[in-house]
């Protein structure tokens, strides 16, 4: 009886750990089709920061949020600036030093890149787009806040569509 009852452990630890190898599985495919899905949508038409590089070096930064206000709302990165992307007005930043490290993000990259462009035309030599924004920061376990500077578990995903490149399950999901 002893022997069953080992057995149907191992049998159980095996099963357990074929189910967490195919969830990781599943989790690495989606990052690929997420990073494919960037790479055609970005034009690389200005210099981007990682999520990574953005989260180590924070506070020599200006973090802009190029989502539109019900997103940003929602939730964003910690001590990010709304700044929108269909009424951005770059004469908001004219006490903005034209050196500063700026940092854009949106949901996936495209809006921070065109923000991005616009802010590089006028001057602002140090703007970068960040790859994969917001979606990859949460992606990566990334804290985000609302405007009371709570930390939140949930992002607006822009549509329902663009909800399948949020890959974790510890963020709730709306849009």
């Amino acid at each position: 009886m002893r022997k069953y009852i080992i057995i149907f452990f191992i049998a159980i630890g095996q099963v357990a750990a074929t189910s967490q190898a195919t969830t990781v599985q599943s989790q690495i495919e989606k990052q690929l089709d997420f990073n494919e899905k960037l790479n055609r949508m970005l034009s690389f038409s200005v210099p981007f920061i990682t999520v990574n590089e953005l989260d180590k070096n924070r506070e020599e930064y200006i973090i802009l949020d190029s989502r539109e206000k019900e997103e940003y709302d929602v939730g964003h990165i910690k001590g990010a600036h709304y700044v929108g992307y269909d009424d951005f007005d770059i004469k908001e930043l004219k006490t903005v030093d034209k050196n500063a490290k700026i940092a854009v993000y949106c949901s996936i990259g495209y809006r921070s890149e065109k923000v991005t462009e616009k802010l590089r035309k006028a001057g602002y030599a140090n703007a970068v787009n960040v790859y994969g924004s917001i979606f990859q920061w949460v992606n990566d376990g990334k804290p985000i806040y609302n405007d009371e500077d709570n930390e939140v578990n949930e992002i607006h995903t822009y549509n329902r569509k663009w909800s399948q490149w949020v890959i974790t399950d510890k963020i709730k999901k709306t849009w």
